[in-house]
């Protein structure tokens, strides 16, 4: 009798796991979960999707408790359901074992209170992997969807999208454009189904402009970066990328900070230019301060300088830098070092600066001067400095007392 395997990451994923500030901890034994996942299915991609089937079963009860407000978690989230289709799709399941096993994951579907398991129920067709299989889903579901859309007020069926997708799979084309129009207005989340049956078609430059026509009838701002996205990835499968970086690219606000937004945006556009890209977020976005961690990481010290020397700036983020490159390059860390002080010295903050924020400020780039040898040229640099802002007078003080 074989030996059942056992997954090491249940023992985290039990009901009400995690309280209220348990995002970072759940977030790692997410990435846990996946990578013991991954590493089975080099072997055995059967074993794998069990594993994906029981920890996505496990996800949404065991972190239903935590603070979710941060966005921390729906990021970690969707990143471990995103690693988690492939591996689920690729399963070496009969169609048998296939549709025992999908039972469970629309139990868990419809047990999800936060709407995390989105992706999975969008291409439903696609785990389904045998067209029959995909025919009994939407054969079960589509009688939901025509009632809920035919009802009077508001009313919501989990399944949808699922049905949706399902009738793509199989190309019954015409049951899906009847289904839609039964809409009172159109949503994307829905219509999507469509614009995916167009390129499956191979019609890509109408899935295009139908895709452009529900943006013009958008009825929530949430929708138009999904319809950007969509828009963006048919312009780039179809070989136009300056046009879809152009229109698309540099305005795709998903990211969670900016140097990840240079970072993907480098990734998907591979061809152009990354100073390029750099200079063409900060002239676009605006906000120049905030991109100096992007200018400095991607090694284009020249324009992370101008960046500092924005109001916009983050002063802890200068302070660093200033330490992280005192031996890389002593005059452009000293540089940001001074516009660091300058920033505490000038700025409004959540936290209100002090006078002792302001000493330790001051005794870290000192520090990095004098072991250079140049601790005059500091104290001229930095005099200088504060003789062009208009500086909080109490904090100006302490370094006066300090420059002597």
């Amino acid at each position: 009798m074989a030996v059942k395997h056992k997954w090491k990451f249940k023992s985290y994923f039990r009901r009400e796991a995690y309280g209220w500030n348990g995002t970072a901890k759940a977030s790692k034994r997410m990435k846990e979960a996946v990578s013991e996942i991954k590493k089975v299915a080099k072997t055995d991609s059967a074993l794998a999707g069990e594993g994906v089937i029981a920890l996505i079963v496990r996800l949404y009860p065991a972190v239903m408790d935590i603070d979710s407000s941060s966005g921390a978690l729906g990021t970690a989230i969707n990143n471990t359901i995103d690693a988690l289709i492939p591996i689920l799709i690729r399963a070496d399941w009969d169609m048998n074992t296939r549709g025992k096993l999908l039972e469970e994951l629309y139990e868990a579907i419809i047990e999800d209170g936060w709407d995390i398991l989105g992706d999975l129920r969008d291409c439903w067709g696609e785990i389904c992997v045998y067209p029959g299989l995909a025919h009994l889903w939407a054969d079960r579901l589509i009688a939901g969807v025509r009632d809920t859309w035919t009802s009077e007020g508001y009313s919501y069926f989990v399944g949808s999208d699922m049905c949706l997708s399902c009738l793509v799979y199989t190309e019954r084309y015409n049951e899906l454009q009847e289904l839609l129009e039964l809409q009172s207005k159109p949503f994307w989340s829905y219509n999507k189904f469509w614009a995916k049956a167009l390129i499956k078609q191979g019609r890509p430059q109408e899935a295009l402009d139908y895709a452009y026509q529900m943006s013009t009838k958008s009825t929530t701002d949430y929708q138009e970066p999904e319809i950007d996205a969509f828009c963006e990835d048919i312009l780039i499968d179809m070989g136009r990328i300056e046009e879809a970086y152009e229109q698309y690219g540099l305005r795709n606000t998903s990211y969670t900070t900016y140097l990840n937004r240079y970072r993907g945006i480098c990734k998907k556009y591979p061809a152009i230019d990354k100073r390029k890209i750099l200079t063409d977020l900060i002239e676009r976005v605006g906000h120049k301060g905030k991109w100096f961690a992007a200018a400095k990481t991607a090694g284009y010290l020249n324009i992370a300088l101008e960046c500092a020397l924005s109001e916009e700036s983050d002063p802890n983020t200068l302070l660093r830098a200033c330490r992280d490159f005192a031996d890389k390059d002593f005059e452009f860390a000293l540089n940001v070092g001074i516009q660091g002080i300058i920033r505490l010295l000038t700025g409004t903050f959540y936290d209100e600066v002090r006078p002792l924020d302001i000493e330790m400020a001051y005794y870290q780039v000192a520090k990095i001067a004098e072991e250079k040898g140049k601790a005059q040229d500091f104290k001229s640099l930095l005099g200088r400095e504060i003789m062009k802002h208009q500086c909080k007078p109490n904090l100006r003080e302490v370094i006066f007392n300090k420059l002597g």
